[in-house]
C-alpha cells in the first residue's frame, strides 16, 4: 500500500495542488488514525466556510462535533447535512460576543457528549479600510469578535479540555504575524490572537493543554460569505480580493483542515501556510525596514 502522502494531493505546504485521487483515498494520516474516534470537538463559526470544512473533517475522522454559528437556519442546515452523512453532530446557534451564549454552548456540548477534547476558535471576520479611516469603534467591534469572543470561548472550555489533555485551535491569519495595507483593524485583532495563543502555551502547556495557532493565507471558498466584507468599497480593487492583494495562492480548505488535525495529533504550536511566509516573519522581526519593503513588494499594486 502506498504511504498516505502518495495519494492525497500533489505539491507541498507552499503550493498544494488539486486533488487527483478518489475520495476514498483522499485521506491523510490524521484521518486514517484512530486518534479522534469518539472525541468531542467544538467548532465556532462551524456552519459555513472554513469552519464547516474543519467540522466535517473532524467528523470524518470519527469525532463527535458541536458546531456554533450566529444564524440558526445555517446551523440547522449544516447539522442536518452532516448528520445525514453519519456524523454525530450537535448544532447550536449563539453569539460568542455574549458571555451567556458562550456558557450555554459549552454547557450544551458537555450535556450532550459528556466531555470536550478540542475547541476550534474559528469564528471571526475580516474587513477592509485605510488605517486612518478606521474608527476606534470599528477597532472595538473587530476586537470584540476576533479576540474577546475567542477568549470567552477558551475560558469556558479550558476546564473541560484540561481533563482530557485536550486542544485549543486558534484560527489566526498571516496577519497574525505581519500586517498589510488596507485591512483596517484586522491585523491588530489577529496579532492579539497570536499573543494570547503563546500565553496559553506558556501557562497551560505544562498542565497538559495543547494550543495550536493556525496562520493561513487566503482561503478558497465554495460558498458565499454570510456577511458583506466591511469597507471594501473604500479601498483599491486589488485590496478587495482575498488576502487584500497579497501575492499568494488561495488555500484549499479541505487540505488545510487535514493539516490542522495532523498538527493537533503532533501537538505542534503553530501551523503557518504558506511555509515560506515564516522567512518573511523572521526578517520583519530582525530588520523591520526590510520586512516592510518585502511586504510592499509582495502586494499587487
Amino acid at each position: 500500500m502506498l504511504p498516505w502522502w502518495e495519494f492525497t494531493r500533489p505539491g507541498n505546504l507552499d503550493n498544494p495542488g488539486p486533488l487527483v485521487a478518489t475520495p476514498l483515498l483522499c485521506v491523510n494520516r490524521a484521518i486514517m488514525s484512530n486518534y479522534w474516534q469518539q472525541r468531542v470537538v467544538l467548532v465556532t463559526g462551524g456552519s459555513s466556510g472554513l469552519g464547516r470544512v474543519i467540522a466535517e473533517t473532524f467528523a470524518q475522522a470519527g469525532a463527535r462535533v458541536a458546531i456554533v454559528g450566529l444564524e440558526p437556519e445555517a446551523v440547522a442546515a449544516t447539522a442536518d447535512q452532516m448528520t445525514a452523512g453519519g456524523a454525530g453532530v450537535l448544532g447550536l446557534s449563539g453569539d460568542i460576543t455574549r458571555q451567556e451564549d458562550v456558557d450555554r454552548v459549552v454547557a450544551a456540548t458537555i450535556e450532550r457528549f459528556g466531555r470536550l477534547d478540542a475547541l476550534v476558535n474559528n469564528a471571526g471576520r475580516s474587513m477592509r479600510g485605510r488605517v486612518m479611516d478606521t474608527t476606534p469603534e470599528q477597532f472595538r467591534s473587530m476586537i470584540e469578535l476576533n479576540v474577546l469572543g475567542l477568549i470567552r470561548c477558551t475560558r469556558a472550555a479550558v476546564p473541560h479540555l484540561l481533563e482530557q489533555r485536550g486542544h485549543v485551535v486558534n484560527i489566526g491569519s498571516l496577519a497574525s504575524k505581519s500586517a498589510a495595507r488596507f485591512v483596517g483593524a484586522y491585523p491588530a485583532s489577529k496579532h492579539a490572537v497570536a499573543a494570547y495563543s503563546q500565553q496559553l502555551r506558556l501557562e497551560l502547556g505544562p498542565e497538559g493543554l495543547h494550543t495550536l495557532l493556525v496562520c493561513p493565507g487566503p482561503i478558497a471558498r465554495d460558498d458565499e460569505r454570510l456577511y458583506r466584507l466591511e469597507g471594501e468599497e473604500q479601498v483599491p480593487e486589488d485590496a478587495r480580493q482575498p488576502g487584500a492583494g497579497v501575492k499568494v495562492r488561495r488555500i484549499d480548505p479541505h487540505w488545510l483542515a487535514r493539516k490542522i488535525l495532523d498538527a493537533c495529533e503532533r501537538r505542534r504550536p503553530e501551523l503557518v501556510i504558506p511555509r515560506k511566509a515564516r522567512l518573511l516573519f523572521a526578517i520583519s522581526q530582525l530588520w523591520p525596514r526590510l520586512g516592510d519593503w518585502l511586504v510592499l513588494k509582495n502586494m499587487r499594486q
